[in-house]
């Protein structure tokens, strides 16, 4: 039988980038936007606090685009400071590039296994889906969500036990599935 496990996001990562005033490396998405017309053109940022010394830092989402070429639903989003909106514009891809930024997920998600009935199974199918593009080892995943310690996960995969058709000693972001058989 497969079980489906499930990771989700419990809280918004942190933003990793240097502070110009107190040199941390870490700042807090405070969930608010700062929008700026001049005539036909238009800016938004995401506002971003540092978490030693509290200075705002501009994470920049548009810049000098045709207010036009914007969607309106965009727009009313940003203006609402939507907190959906600040989750999704810290995972876009375009975004982190031209911010030059990198999240930190540690103590940021949580593994929903869906209870723990199939852990006297002789053999598991477990199909694991992520919720948001969050890197985590999936060694830590399939420790964590069958009660065993990383040393006997790693004890599995290399006595065959644990098979799955993705690479498990790297960190992952993608949905996978493996089996175990004990």
């Amino acid at each position: 039988m497969l079980k489906n496990w499930v990771v989700v996001p419990t809280c918004l990562p942190l933003v990793l980038r240097r502070c110009h005033a107190c040199a941390s490396e870490r700042f807090r998405a405070s969930g608010r936007f700062r929008v700026n017309a001049n005539h036909k053109l238009i800016d938004a940022w995401l506002l971003a606090l540092c978490t030693a010394c509290g200075e705002t830092a501009k994470l920049t989402v548009l810049e000098r685009m045709n207010v036009r070429s914007v969607r309106p639903e965009l727009l009313d989003r940003l203006h609402d400071n939507d907190p959906g909106l600040t989750g999704e514009l810290l995972q876009d891809p375009v975004v982190q590039r031209r911010n030059r930024i990198a999240l930190d997920w540690d103590d940021a998600w949580r593994l929903d296994t869906g209870g723990s009935d199939h852990l006297d199974r002789e053999v598991i199918d477990v199909s694991v889906r992520f919720a948001a593009r969050i890197p985590v080892r999936p060694v830590r995943l399939i420790a964590e969500g069958c009660g065993l310690s990383r040393a006997e996960v790693d004890r599995l995969v290399t006595e065959g036990k644990l098979v799955s058709a993705v690479r498990l000693s790297g960190k992952l972001s993608g949905d996978f599935t493996f089996t175990l058989k004990r």
